[in-house]
């Protein structure tokens, strides 16, 4: 399955959610989303600082991801971005592949 880095910042509405539900509250809400699309939380952090959650997830295919990203920012509780993770062995097949490029100006 397609893993993802998210990273959150909540706007105040958002803190102010938080505060009211918890942590546990909001693991609650995220676990259905994302198990409701077949997905898996593999982690789940609050942080301070320039974000305030950060994520591992996995999802069965790209779109699922995308349907929650926009879902979440929709709701304007949420500033959010997501971040393919790649494995090691996934990296090591794309240095197989060729690929026919000309730098700019080359």
């Amino acid at each position: 399955m397609p893993k993802f880095l998210i990273q959150a910042t909540y706007t105040p509405e958002g803190a102010k959610g938080l505060l009211k539900e918890g942590a546990s509250g909001r693991r609650a809400v995220v676990d259905q989303v994302v198990s409701g699309l077949g997905g898996e939380v593999e982690a789940m952090y609050f942080a301070f600082g320039a974000d305030d959650l950060v994520m591992i997830v996995d999802f069965p295919d790209t779109v699922s991801m995308a349907a929650v990203s926009l879902t979440v920012k929709a709701s304007g509780a949420v500033r959010s971005r997501a971040t393919p993770l790649l494995t090691l062995d996934e990296i090591d097949e794309a240095t197989r592949r060729q690929v026919a490029f000309r730098a700019p100006g080359a």
